[in-house]
């Protein structure tokens, strides 16, 4: 199958429904070889069962395409291993890692237990560091042996990890990590052939579709479906394509037929003494220079 990814083999987590979904078929229509992974989880994270990566593996098999469904949890050393191993096993390499798996468990920080805030932490952060390291020191051992790869990594943050977001502390802060990542692994692996970028996506999933649901009407026959996930997995595809070459640490934003380029940490104004203040002084220069500086945008629900 020709394609903009033709011969490219792809991994991407929690593939089985709503963004991962869009992400494996869209990957496939331009001619990836695609590794479907999802552990069919609720919402919540809770329970397992292997149908959703089955169901979507088997949908593009009927398409013409190639790909396999796993069922590991990626938030574990040997989930992991096995992602990147599924894919040399079925498809002989790995080119593109899309790291896509997360639930929710949203709790007011008051409310927010150890186990809520550990359990989300852990499926996004620990999910997305542990098939990202695996899949680089294959990458990495490829590069010393001469063969460096066109290997590239897509990670999903969301605007609750950009600007917060109330009733969601553990998830905000697990998608800031994950920017924070992305730009780490972007720096050190480059000299392995290897690019990181991440995306925030805003798209109708079974985790925002009550949202949307409260604030945005269901589109007309015919009309333009501003939510659908399909809208984001464009930019994802060329991402993960050989033709996105030389874009890497970068975090995107898209959302229905907008897509935008974040630009993160600048240094603002400044005021520099060149002496140590008291605390006086420093409050004043501090309200000097907020003065001077742009507004934060809003975090989103408050």
């Amino acid at each position: 199958m020709a394609g903009l990814c033709a011969q490219r083999v792809v991994a991407i987590t929690g593939a089985g429904r709503g963004l991962g979904r869009a992400h494996a078929l869209a990957f496939a229509a331009e001619g990836a070889r695609v590794v479907v992974n999802d552990l069919g989880v609720g919402l919540d994270g809770t329970g397992a069962v292997t149908g959703p990566a089955q169901q979507v593996a088997e949908e593009i098999r009927a398409r013409g395409g190639e790909a396999v469904a796993h069922g590991g949890d990626i938030a574990t050393p040997e989930g992991a291993a096995s992602l990147v191993a599924t894919a040399l096993d079925s498809f002989g390499r790995l080119d593109t890692l899309v790291n896509n798996a997360g639930f929710l468990r949203d709790r007011m920080l008051v409310n927010l237990g150890e186990d809520d805030w550990d359990a989300v932490v852990r499926v996004h952060l620990k999910g997305h560091f542990l098939t990202l390291r695996h899949a680089a020191a294959h990458w990495r051992a490829e590069a010393k042996a001469g063969r460096t790869p066109h290997a590239r990594i897509v990670n999903t943050s969301s605007g609750a990890g950009l600007l917060g977001s109330v009733g969601q502390g553990n998830y905000a802060a697990a998608k800031a990590g994950i920017i924070g990542l992305t730009l780490v692994a972007a720096a050190e692996l480059a000299r392995y052939g290897v690019q990181v970028n991440a995306l925030a996506p805003a798209a109708r999933t079974r985790m925002t579709e009550h949202a949307f649901a409260e604030t945005m009407a269901a589109p007309a026959a015919g009309e333009f479906d501003a939510m659908a996930p399909e809208n984001v997995s464009p930019l994802v595809v060329w991402l993960g394509s050989a033709g996105s070459a030389g874009v890497t640490g970068r975090v995107f934003e898209a959302e229905a037929g907008r897509i935008t380029v974040m630009e993160g940490w600048h240094p603002g104004p400044s005021d520099d003494t060149g002496a140590r203040r008291t605390p006086a002084e420093a409050g004043a220069t501090a309200r000097r220079l907020l003065a001077a500086a742009r507004s934060p945008q809003p975090v989103y629900g408050s």
